[in-house]
């Protein structure tokens, strides 16, 4: 009997593609989408200037953040076996705990954020790993 999908790495596969996207959105649209995302006024700058740092960074994390999906997905069930699933899976957990949490040690290593990216940004990473955390309870056995 084939168990049904992890609905909680279905809803971390969405939410880290999801991510990705936007960060794909902001090399596309510019600076206006970097400040609407609270990147800071340095970054949105560099980006409208046609700089090569602000792009590479966005899809570096885009890139990161679709792999995440990939092995949420595998969690799930959905796709074959990635290598070291269940190491990644709390690797990838933890880190977005750890985000989610430690902002304020991160603030003052970039100044250019805003507030409201901090706290909305924390909420999310945070609210990721909680996601992830709980397909990994779930999961645990079969992993």
């Amino acid at each position: 009997m084939k168990t049904s999908p992890n609905i909680f790495f279905l809803l971390a596969a969405s939410l880290n593609a999801l991510a990705a996207l936007i960060h794909l959105a902001c090399i596309v649209f510019g600076g206006s989408w970097y400040r609407f995302f609270g990147a800071g006024e340095g970054i949105a700058r560099l980006a409208d200037a046609g700089h090569w740092y602000p792009p590479v960074f966005a899809a570096s994390v885009a890139g990161l953040l679709f792999i995440w999906s990939l092995y949420a997905l595998s969690g799930a069930g959905v796709v074959r076996r990635l290598p070291l699933l269940k190491f990644s899976l709390c690797l990838i957990s933890a880190i977005y705990v750890v985000r989610g949490l430690a902002f304020v040690m991160l603030m003052p290593y970039f100044p250019g954020n805003s507030l409201t990216f901090w706290l909305l940004s924390s909420a999310i990473c945070l609210s990721l790993g909680l996601v992830h955390l709980a397909g990994l309870r779930q999961a645990w056995a079969r992993l």
